[in-house]
C-alpha cells in the first residue's frame, strides 16, 4: 500500500482493452481497472501528503496519521485497502487537492484535511492496531470511513478537535477544550468530561433493520447501512452510504441517515433489480453485469417509502475520482434501478479508461449533439453518453431475451431499438470529429462493431418503428430549440451555431413512446400508435396560435416526414430550424 512503492508501467493487455472497447468487460477487464484506480490514487495521495506537510493544523500531522494507517495497512493490507480504494476516498482526496488549488469550497481547510486522521482512525480499527490522534468533529461528529459515525453525547457545535484512541477495536472520543481566542480547539488540552467508546468493527452493519434512532442525539454509533445480495460464494455487501462527508460528488456535505422504512425499501429494490440483471437472458457482454463492481451507491435525497412515479430515475450520477459509486434516487422500480446501475458503472469504467489514455482531444465546446440530453455536449460528455448507452441498449437487449409477453417485448425491444440507433449516431460523430487519439479511435471503432452487430437483430416492427419515430422528434425538437435558424449553409451540420438564449427543456416522448397507446388522443399519441395522418393535423390546430413552438413543430415535422418520405422530408429532417424561420417570419 506504501505510496513510496515503485512499480512497473502499467499496461493493459489488449485483449482486455478490446473488451471494454466493446463496451462490456469481464471480471478480469474490470479488476484491471480497478488495479489501474489503485495505482493512480496512491499516486495522488503521494502529492496529497507533500501538500498537506506545512499545512498549519491543530490535529495530529497529516504524516504522523499516514504512518498509523501505513502500519494498519502492513497488519491487515486487504481491509485497509479496500478503505483507500472506497469511492469516498476518491472523492476526498479529489476534493482535497481542488482546495489546494482554489477551486473547491469546504469547512476549515486544516478540517477538510483532517479526514486522512479518520481514515487512519478506521484503518487501525479494521486491523486491529494501536492509534492515539487528535481528529476533527462536526458538530460532535466523525465519520468513520467504511464503518459508520461516532457521536459524542451532547458534543460541541461547529467544527472542533477529539482525541481518538483505538486499542484492541474499541474506539475513545474525548473533546478537546475549546479556546475561546482561537476558535478551535486546544490540541493539547482535554475537554469538559465528555466521552464515548465504541466498537465499530463488531457492531452490526445497517440493513434497514431496527438500528438506534439518527434523531436521538444520545446515540453514540450509527453503522454504515448496506445493501446485500446473494453470489455463488456467499452474500455480498455493497455500502447505502447515507453518512460518509465525501460521498458526494462535489463538496462535502453532511450525514443524511435514512430512516428505516426507506433504507429497508433500497434493499427490496435493490435485491430485485441484482435478479434482474442475473437474469437467464443475461450475456457476457456490453450490458451484461455484475453487481459485484459496484462500491458504493449514495441515496439521493429523501424520497420517502413511496417512490416517485414512472419512469423516475429522478437522478443519478457518478463522478471518475470515485469508481464504483453512484449517486442515485431511490427509483420507483427494480427494471429501472437495474438499468441505472448498468449505466453508471459504465460512466466508472469510462473514467477509469480515460485515466489510462488520451482517448480524445477535447477543447471543451458545447456544440454536439447527445440524444439523452436537452442541452449541447462537449466532446468527452459525447463519449461518455454514447459508452454508457451502449451498455444500457444491452441491458435492454438482455431483456428482450428475458420477456415473456406482449408488453415486456415490445418495452425492452423499444428501449433496445432506440438506444443502439442514438448511440450508433453519436459514435458516427465521434468517428467523424477528427479528434480521437489512437486509443480513442479504438474504443469508439469497438463501439461501432458492437452497435453494427445489434443494428441487424429483429425487433418487433411496431416498437422499431416507435423508437425511430422517438430518435427522430428528439433530434429535431433539440435542433429547434438550440440551433441558430441561419438559411445560409454551414460547414458541418453536427457542430451548427447555437442560441445564446437557448434553456432547459423537458423530453417528455423518450419514455411516451415506450409502450403504443391503445385508445390515442392526442396528436403524440396517435403518432406513437403508428398513425401520423390521425397526429398531422392535431399537430397543425396546435401550431395556428404559435406557429414556430419548438415541441408541437417537431411532432408536425416527424409526422410529415413519415407520410410522405421522400428527399423533401430528409431536408426538413436535417435541418428544422430553417422551417423555424420562415414559420416565425
Amino acid at each position: 500500500m506504501s505510496s513510496e512503492q515503485r512499480h512497473a508501467p502499467f499496461r493493459m493487455p489488449g485483449r482486455l482493452f478490446a473488451e471494454v472497447a466493446a463496451g462490456g468487460g469481464s471480471a478480469e477487464a474490470v479488476a484491471f481497472l480497478e488495479r489501474a484506480e489503485r495505482a493512480r490514487r496512491l499516486l495522488l495521495l503521494r502529492t496529497l501528503l507533500d501538500d498537506l506537510g506545512p499545512l498549519p493544523t491543530p490535529l495530529t500531522p497529516a504524516a504522523e496519521a499516514w504512518s498509523v494507517l501505513k502500519a494498519a495497512a502492513e497488519a491487515a493490507p486487504g481491509p485497509v485497502d479496500r478503505l483507500l480504494l472506497a469511492p469516498a476516498t476518491g472523492g476526498w482526496i479529489a476534493h482535497m487537492l481542488r482546495r489546494l488549488h482554489g477551486t473547491a469550497t469546504g469547512p476549515p481547510l486544516w478540517a477538510d484535511a483532517g479526514h486522512l486522521g479518520s481514515l487512519a482512525i478506521s484503518a487501525s480499527l479494521l486491523a486491529g492496531t494501536a492509534a492515539d490522534l487528535r481528529v476533527p468533529l462536526t458538530d460532535g461528529q466523525v465519520c468513520l470511513p467504511g464503518l459508520g459515525l461516532a457521536r459524542l453525547p451532547g458534543g460541541p457545535p461547529g467544527v472542533t478537535v477529539a482525541h481518538a484512541h483505538v486499542s484492541d477495536g474499541e474506539l475513545t472520543l474525548v473533546p478537546a477544550e475549546e479556546s475561546s481566542d482561537r476558535g478551535v480547539a486546544e490540541p493539547g488540552r482535554l475537554g469538559s468530561g465528555l466521552s464515548v467508546t465504541v466498537r465499530p468493527v463488531t457492531a452490526p452493519l445497517g440493513t434497514g433493520g431496527a438500528t438506534p434512532s439518527p434523531a436521538d442525539p444520545h446515540t453514540p454509533w450509527l453503522p454504515l447501512r448496506t445493501l446485500t445480495h446473494s453470489t455463488s460464494t456467499g452474500p455480498v455487501a455493497i455500502p447505502l452510504d447515507d453518512l460518509d462527508p465525501y460521498r458526494d460528488l462535489d463538496d462535502p456535505l453532511p450525514p443524511a441517515r435514512l430512516d428505516d422504512g426507506e433504507a429497508a425499501a433500497w434493499q427490496r429494490v435493490f435485491e430485485e433489480a441484482v435478479a434482474i440483471l442475473q437474469g437467464r437472458g443475461a450475456r457476457v457482454g456490453p450490458g451484461r453485469f455484475d453487481p459485484v463492481g459496484i462500491r458504493a451507491v449514495v441515496p439521493w435525497g429523501r424520497t420517502s417509502v413511496s417512490p416517485p412515479a414512472p419512469p423516475a430515475v429522478l437522478v443519478s450520477a457518478s463522478s471518475g475520482d470515485a469508481f464504483g459509486a453512484m449517486v442515485i434516487a431511490r427509483p420507483s422500480s427494480p427494471l429501472a434501478l437495474a438499468e441505472t446501475l448498468v449505466h453508471e458503472f459504465q460512466h466508472s469504467k469510462l473514467a477509469a479508461l480515460l485515466h489510462l489514455f488520451p482517448l480524445l482531444d477535447d477543447d471543451r465546446a458545447e456544440r454536439y449533439y447527445a440524444p439523452w440530453r436537452a442541452d449541447p455536449r462537449h466532446l468527452t460528455g459525447l463519449l461518455h453518453g454514447a459508452y454508457a448507452f451502449t451498455g444500457v441498449a444491452g441491458f435492454w437487449r438482455d431483456r428482450l431475451a428475458d420477456a415473456q409477453d406482449g408488453p415486456a417485448v415490445e418495452e425492452a425491444g423499444y428501449h433496445f431499438a432506440l438506444r443502439r440507433l442514438q448511440s450508433r449516431l453519436v459514435v458516427r460523430t465521434l468517428l467523424t470529429s477528427g479528434r480521437l487519439t489512437a486509443q480513442g479511435h479504438a474504443l469508439v471503432t469497438g463501439l461501432a462493431g458492437t452497435l453494427d452487430g445489434w443494428l441487424r437483430e429483429a425487433v418487433p416492427p411496431a416498437a422499431l418503428e416507435r423508437a425511430r419515430t422517438a430518435a427522430a422528434l428528439h433530434r429535431t425538437e433539440w435542433r429547434l430549440r438550440n440551433v441558430v435558424p441561419v438559411a445560409a449553409p454551414v460547414p458541418r451540420a453536427d457542430t451548427p451555431s447555437l442560441r445564446p438564449d437557448r434553456v432547459a427543456w423537458p423530453d417528455v416522448r423518450t419514455h411516451a413512446f415506450a409502450a403504443r397507446p391503445t385508445a390515442p388522443r392526442t396528436a403524440d399519441e396517435h403518432l406513437a400508435a403508428g398513425d401520423p395522418a390521425a397526429a398531422l393535423p392535431r399537430y397543425a390546430d396546435a401550431l395556428i396560435a404559435d406557429p414556430a413552438e419548438p415541441h408541437t413543430l417537431a411532432g408536425w415535422i416527424v409526422a410529415q416526414a413519415v407520410l410522405n418520405p421522400g428527399r423533401a422530408s430528409r431536408r426538413m429532417l436535417a435541418r428544422p430550424e430553417l422551417l423555424q424561420l420562415s414559420r416565425s417570419g
